[in-house]
């Protein structure tokens, strides 16, 4: 039987419309998608208020709890799909509120305060990117050392104390509803699409996002294609940070106050978002879509076992045993592709 005349095989190729691995692909793009369908459906029915939990309002507190964890979410997808790691996030995110607090506080223009404590996140993530490639720390002990440095630095700035701030513009980027009603979503919601959108173009579309894929499926072989490993790491690891600097900004915005505590386990939350999403920890996968959706998928989870009146504990139990269950997940896939 010839090529032309062999039948596709309804079973392996979706009506000849997709190839099998073509179908796996459009699985795997489209699976945390459908879990946020289902989680969002299951706690619409387990609620007593149905339309309360899929109401707009509902939808806008939602959203604007996402922000932090997305925008860690989307610097942890690039981090992830090379290979490494990050366990620095949420001291980071600290730190970075507490250099935003203390520049407003000096009364420096809010941009400028802002923009310093982006500037904050992204030291820190050269650090790491630098530990990890001069020193050949593996990125979980460098991040984990960086975690405490980190915490610290931010204890020490702020005198181990919360660091009020004046009400500023800075105050509305996280709220529920917009001042300007035509914006119908929070600013800080608009930053966070905007920018998954940009770094979803750089990873698929660009030279440097296929450098990151190809360092992250196979280290050795992108050395010896000529790729720069170590340049691209740090890079990878100081944009990742400047994403965690905005999130310390958005978590000043929701606090209105600076504090060095804050954040503690956030780094679990954007590593669970990224798995969720269908990164995988062995590097090589993983998308931006994927990690924003696994973001949502926890907020929706919080949010629905909120107005179930679950424990807090409750919440911690599921959201750790779909994290589990998206690893074991990986683990499979990853053998049946080896």
């Amino acid at each position: 039987m010839t090529a032309r005349s062999r039948p596709l095989g309804l079973d392996r190729s979706f009506g000849g419309l997709l190839s099998p691995s073509m179908a796996r692909g459009a699985i795997a793009r489209l699976g945390p998608a459908l879990a946020l369908v289902l989680v969002v459906a299951a706690f619409a029915l387990l609620t007593e208020a149905p339309s309360r939990y899929l109401s707009a309002t509902n939808l806008r507190i939602v959203l604007s709890q996402t922000v932090i964890v997305a925008l860690g979410a989307i610097g942890m997808t690039m981090i992830i799909v090379s290979g490494g790691i990050d366990l620095s996030v949420g001291a980071t995110i600290a730190l970075s509120g507490v250099v935003a607090a203390l520049g407003i506080g000096a009364d420096w223009p809010v941009p400028a305060a802002a923009a310093a404590a982006v500037l904050a996140g992204g030291l820190v993530g050269l650090a790491n990117g630098v530990l990890i490639t001069g020193l050949r720390v593996v990125p979980f002990i460098a991040t984990l050392g960086m975690l405490g440095i980190a915490r610290g630095v931010a204890k020490w700035l702020a005198h181990e104390q919360t660091v009020n701030v004046p009400p500023t513009w800075l105050n509305d980027l996280v709220v529920t509803f917009p001042r300007a009603a035509w914006m119908v979503l929070s600013p800080g919601v608009w930053i966070t699409l905007a920018l998954a959108v940009l770094t979803a173009t750089v990873l698929r579309r660009t030279v440097f996002g296929r450098r990151v894929f190809a360092v992250g499926s196979n280290e050795l072989a992108a050395r010896a294609c000529g790729i720069a490993t170590d340049r691209l790491k740090i890079t990878i690891y100081g944009a990742a940070g400047l994403l965690f600097g905005l999130a310390g900004v958005m978590q000043l915005s929701r606090l209105r106050q600076g504090d060095p505590t804050v954040a503690i386990g956030t780094e679990l939350d954007v590593i669970a978002a990224v798995v969720i999403g269908g990164g995988s920890l062995q590097g090589g996968e993983g998308s931006v879509f994927g990690s924003v959706v696994g973001a949502l998928i926890m907020a929706f989870l919080r949010n629905g076992c909120q107005q179930m009146g679950w424990p807090n504990y409750i919440q911690e139990i599921i959201i750790g045993s779909i994290i589990v269950l998206a690893v074991a997940l990986d683990r499979v896939r990853a053998r049946r592709a080896a």
